[in-house]
């Protein structure tokens, strides 16, 4: 009979992602504790108020960027690295162990987020939808119509797909607990500094740069797994989604974030990305996939569809990983 060792990275994180599914975010738990995440974020706070300074050249504000993203990545990792040598010696390790992955799994909360985005747009109209599409985009939600709103909320959930589930998965496999620690942290410099403002362009680079990095595999595995949801969805085309990312991911002003958006955008027959505002920028951004820019409350719909199935997908490729070490 093939049991896996409670131990094993992928058994643990097969669980992780059940206990995400069942309890999302956990926000009661976090009412009363503070997230780590949230710790992770007032440390790079700390070191932005000091470093970060104008009076500083770019050349000095670029070197003081580096060094916080050595430091408090690996204090990150090294708090992973203890956490992991203290569950050495703790009964059900594995449990526990599972419940810190899950705790840095985004799963259920895009999906619910994205849902959210369509419900409002039913309930309460553009205005509604532009006030849930906000929680989940960057971009000014005034500029948008209808239809930007759907691009924004299908684009948010497939974009931090990779981000919010593939790629700690993979780096937790890797590495176990400070490899997702690591790249948790990571995702939190980028999305506090990694920015090309005049504050952040020289003092976020390094942070931006070890971001692309990190997700730089998952994001093309993340396309990957889209297309095998594609073959499985009813209604998806996974032919459109191969072409649209193999045509269209390296157009994205991102390095990876291309990737999933265009596998996505193909399989749901849409066009993605395009021009878009963000405060008082506006990008001009190429359309990712050649079908219909006009997305509606039915593809979100459809793309939360799309979303289950990419990431049953992901499950099943753990439990292969699992079978094939135990019969090979």
């Amino acid at each position: 009979m093939f049991l896996p060792s409670a131990s094993d990275p992928v058994a643990i994180l097969l669980l992780a992602l059940a206990i995400d599914l069942a309890f999302g975010d956990m926000a009661v738990v976090f009412r009363f504790l503070p997230h780590p995440m949230v710790i992770v974020g007032r440390a790079i706070g700390f070191f932005d108020r000091r470093l970060n300074r104008e009076t500083r050249s770019d050349a000095a504000r670029q070197f003081r960027g580096a060094i916080t993203v050595i430091v408090v990545a690996g204090a990150a990792a090294a708090v992973g690295w203890a956490i992991s040598e203290y569950l050495r010696v703790v009964h059900y390790s594995w449990a526990i162990e599972a419940l810190l992955v899950a705790v840095l799994l985004a799963q259920r909360s895009l999906f619910e987020h994205a849902a959210a985005v369509g419900r409002a747009l039913q309930t309460d109209g553009l205005q509604g939808g532009r006030a849930a599409v906000a929680k989940i985009a960057g971009r000014d939600p005034e500029s948008l119509d209808e239809y930007g709103v759907a691009r924004a909320a299908i684009e948010s959930l497939f974009e931090n797909f990779s981000a919010g589930v593939i790629a700690p998965g993979f780096w937790y496999l890797l590495f176990g607990l400070p490899g997702l620690f690591a790249y948790k942290t990571a995702s939190t410099l980028d999305s506090m500094i990694g920015h090309r403002s005049p504050k952040y362009l020289a003092f976020g680079w390094a942070a931006a740069r070890f971001d692309d990095a990190l997700n730089w595999i998952p994001a093309r595995l993340t396309a990957l797994l889209v297309w095998l949801a594609a073959l499985v969805l009813p209604g998806a085309q996974a032919g459109a989604a191969v072409r649209a990312t193999l045509g269209d991911a390296r157009k994205h002003r991102s390095l990876n974030a291309g990737w999933p958006e265009a596998a996505a955008a193909g399989a749901l027959g849409l066009a993605l990305g395009g021009p878009r505002r963000y405060l008082d920028t506006v990008m001009s951004e190429p359309w990712l996939g050649s079908g219909r820019a006009r997305a509606t409350i039915v593809d979100i719909g459809t793309a939360l569809r799309l979303y289950l199935a990419a990431a049953a997908c992901f499950a099943v490729l753990l439990l292969l990983i699992l079978a094939a070490r135990h019969f090979l």
